[in-house]
C-alpha cells in the first residue's frame, strides 16, 4: 500500500489540525507492526546533484505520486542562514531546483518556496543560491516567499507530551502538498538535523522555548506538520559548528540524496553519515514513540537508484 492510499484509508479517524493537515490520533499511533506499510527510501548517488535528486524521487514511484494536476505546493527547504552552498548550512541550491521543476512537470498549479529563517532572510535566501536557483526555472507558477510574521495560527498538538499548542505557519497547513528539504548537519543542541528538525522553520513563536526539552518539542511538533515528501540532501554535510557552520574544513563531500515519504526512517538512515546510531538522538526515538515512522535500520528498505 502506498502512502498515499494509506492516508486515504486513515481519514476517516483523523482529525483537522489547523486548516487541514491530517493527524492521527492515539488509537492509529498504536498499530501493531504487521498494520503498518513498511518504511521506504531511496538513495541515489553522483556528482550531478539536480540528477540524483531525480533518480532518488523517481524510485519512490516519481513526483507524479506525490503531486496531483492543480495542488498547490509548499517546499520547505533548509535556508534558514546566510552561508554559501559550499558551507553545506543549507539544502544545496540544485536539489530544491530541481524538486520545484518535478513538481512544476507534475500540474502543480503553484509552488511556494519558503522558510523561517535564522539569519536576515532576504541575505540567506540570496546567499544560500536558493532564490536565484528558482528564479531560474523562469517559470510563474514557482515563487520563492518571505515567511509572513502575521501568517502563524496557534494550533493544539493532539497527543502531544509537552508542545500542547503551537503556532504553525497557515500556509503550510493549507498546502495541498508539502515537501521538506533538509540537509543533514551536525547541531549544537539536538545533535544532528535533518528530517524532523527542520520544521523548526515552519514553526512561529519563541524558538527559544523549542529548545527547553528540544527533543520532545521535536517530535510532538511533527505531529501536526506532515511533509508528503520528505528529500535528505546529504550531497555535502557539515560534521561540525553546526547548524550555522561557516568554515570549509568542517564539511564533508558526500554527493547523496535520500527521499522517502517517512521521516524517521529517513533521520535514521541519516545518523549513519556520521558514524552514529538512530538511537543516539532523541529526537529520532522520540518520533518513533510517537508512531511517526521507523527508526529500525533492519525494517527500512531503501531504494537504490
Amino acid at each position: 500500500m502506498d502512502r498515499r492510499e494509506f492516508l486515504k484509508q486513515l481519514a476517516a479517524f483523523s482529525a483537522v489540525a489547523g486548516a487541514g493537515r491530517m493527524v492521527m490520533p492515539q488509537e492509529l499511533w498504536a498499530m501493531s507492526p504487521q498494520e503498518k506499510p513498511q518504511a521506504v527510501l531511496a538513495k541515489a548517488q553522483g556528482t550531478n546533484y539536480a540528477q540524483i535528486t531525480g533518480e532518488a524521487i523517481q524510485a519512490l514511484g516519481g513526483m507524479k505520486k506525490f503531486v496531483n494536476p492543480g495542488e498547490v505546493v509548499v517546499v520547505k527547504p533548509n535556508m534558514a542562514w546566510d552561508r554559501a552552498p559550499e558551507l553545506a548550512a543549507n539544502a544545496h541550491p540544485d536539489v530544491v531546483r530541481q524538486v520545484v521543476e518535478l513538481c512544476l512537470q507534475a500540474g502543480a498549479k503553484k509552488v511556494k518556496v519558503l522558510d523561517h529563517t535564522c539569519h536576515d532572510a532576504r541575505k540567506a535566501y540570496k546567499n544560500s543560491g536558493i532564490q536565484d536557483a528558482v528564479a531560474g526555472l523562469k517559470d510563474k507558477r514557482a515563487v520563492v516567499e518571505f515567511v509572513d510574521p502575521r501568517g502563524f495560527v496557534e494550533v493544539k498538538v493532539a497527543g502531544a507530551k509537552a508542545l500542547k499548542k503551537w503556532y504553525f505557519y497557515k500556509e503550510i497547513l493549507e498546502a495541498d502538498r508539502f515537501i521538506n528539504i533538509p540537509i543533514a548537519k551536525q547541531h549544537a543542541e539536538s545533535r544532528l538535523t535533518m528530517c524532523l528538525k527542520n520544521m523548526m522553520g515552519a514553526i512561529g513563536g519563541w524558538r527559544g522555548r523549542i529548545h527547553v526539552g528540544l527533543h520532545q518539542n521535536i517530535a510532538d511538533m511533527n505531529l501536526i506538520l506532515r511533509p508528503d515528501l520528505h528529500v535528505l540532501d546529504a550531497t555535502r554535510i557539515l560534521v561540525a559548528n553546526g547548524p550555522s557552520g561557516g568554515r570549509k574544513e568542517d564539511v564533508r563531500v558526500k554527493n547523496l540524496v535520500f527521499a522517502g515519504p517517512d521521516p524517521v526512517a529517513l533521520d535514521a538512515y541519516g545518523t549513519t553519515l556520521f558514524e552514529l546510531k538512530p538511537g543516539d538522538i532523541g529526537y529520532i526515538a522520540k518520533a518513533f514513540e510517537a508512531g511517526r515512522g521507523e527508526m529500525d535500520l533492519k525494517k527500512i528498505k531503501v531504494l537504490s537508484s
